[in-house]
């Protein structure tokens, strides 16, 4: 496993494109609604992105283990529907669990970023998994500290989600980002307190969890989206988060 590390140069790099990758999340937030149409999200993301002088890093990227390159710039997964969920001209509706997931390629700068959004009237079990899913993600970045290592990170998601009674999937993972959209090492979001690889500075990590109502496992469908494997409804939040040595700097962080 090769872990490449990122200098001071390479960090104000990465967050030139992770502010771009923040505002271009807040302002599809801002949109998405009851009556939007999936695909002009996409079509607003890539604009945005591009007149921020980055590029969509999602737009033909093919992803190991994805059947084709994907084919557009954002990913809107809806309710069971947790990644890699196709902008397509579903017209999102009262109750619908949103999940929006961008890219930002900025001078050859990678940042990785996602949020669930609420539509309309949601139940109380949706607001509370996104709640859950939305704290496990602060608390796996508050374990990003050098010294620590990626069980860490795994064991503060996972014991917020058990707490809340939800289920956290088991195979799909966050990773690391900066040169490249995916670069090692896998960062599960489960684990054991002092195992796994230790941090250092001058990691950048994308910290992602991934959370069901009940469901500890995705599928893969053929347009290559991952749906829950009891088709219950799900949550992701992720952010961009570089090691430094004192402490998480969050590259991606929502205004």
């Amino acid at each position: 496993m090769k872990i490449r590390l990122k200098n001071e140069k390479d960090l104000q790099a990465l967050r030139q494109s992770g502010l771009i990758l923040a505002s271009v999340l807040e302002l599809l937030k801002d949109t998405a609604r009851v009556g939007v149409k999936l695909s002009h999200l996409d079509e607003l993301a890539r604009r945005l992105i591009e007149e921020a002088g980055g590029k969509p890093a999602f737009l033909g990227y093919r992803p190991e283990g994805a059947l084709k390159p994907y084919p557009a710039s954002i990913c809107t997964s809806v309710n069971e529907t947790l990644v890699h969920g196709l902008p397509t001209n579903y017209i999102l509706k009262s109750g619908d669990v949103l999940k929006l997931d961008a890219g930002v390629n900025y001078k050859g700068y990678f940042t990785d970023a996602a949020i669930t959004v609420p539509m309309g009237e949601v139940s109380s079990e949706a607001k509370k998994l996104i709640q859950t899913t939305k704290e496990a993600l602060e608390k796996g970045i508050e374990a990003c500290v050098p010294g620590n290592r990626s069980g860490d990170i795994g064991h503060a998601i996972e014991s917020v989600v058990k707490k809340h009674g939800f289920a956290v999937i088991q195979n799909l993972t966050g990773h690391g980002v900066g040169f490249a959209l995916h670069e090692e090492p896998d960062i599960y979001n489960f684990g054991e307190k002092g195992k796994g690889i230790v941090l250092e500075p001058g990691m950048v990590l994308a910290i992602e969890p991934m959370v069901a109502v009940k469901s500890s496992r995705v599928l893969q469908k053929e347009d290559d989206s991952f749906v829950t494997e009891k088709g219950d409804l799900s949550a992701h939040f992720e952010h961009t988060v570089a090691i430094t040595e004192k402490g998480p700097e969050i590259l991606t962080r929502l205004v």
